[in-house]
């Protein structure tokens, strides 16, 4: 990423969740944590909005709950149980939009919860800072 990326990622959530950097860097930083899986989750339903065959829609959505869903799930999500409500029932038909409201809580969730701390962190502040030294250098 450049300096200019790495430096909007501190003046929103979203400008950081917009590039592939910046994800990567967040998810990293999910991985110290242990929550991994909500950037995984958030990632899997941008990627199933984008589908658009009737069967493999159907597929990646029931690879998506087994995955994150499931309360079997090694990689399940933290979600209320009205939304899992919704996903049980949007289950019996799977489209596009099956898991926006869950995309929508995990979305919040690290916005409000991860993000602050990924801000504070030293995988920011190290790439931060090594890309500041470059653009020194340069």
């Amino acid at each position: 990423p450049t300096l200019e990326e790495v430096n909007a990622w501190a003046q929103s959530f979203d400008k950081l969740m917009l590039t592939p950097a910046g994800r990567n860097a967040f998810r990293e930083f999910l991985r110290t944590e242990f929550s991994e899986e909500n950037m995984l989750f958030w990632m899997a339903c941008e990627e199933l909005k984008q589908e658009s065959n009737k069967s493999v829609i159907e597929e990646k959505a029931r690879l998506i709950y087994e995955d994150y869903i499931s309360i079997l799930s090694p990689k399940e999500v933290s979600l209320d149980s009205r939304v899992r409500e919704v996903i049980n029932r949007n289950m019996l038909e799977p489209s596009q939009h099956t898991f926006d409201d869950a995309q929508l809580q995990i979305y919040t969730l690290m916005h409000r919860d991860s993000y602050p701390r990924f801000m504070n962190s030293a995988i920011y502040k190290d790439l931060l800072q090594s890309l500041s030294e470059k653009s020194i250098e340069a």
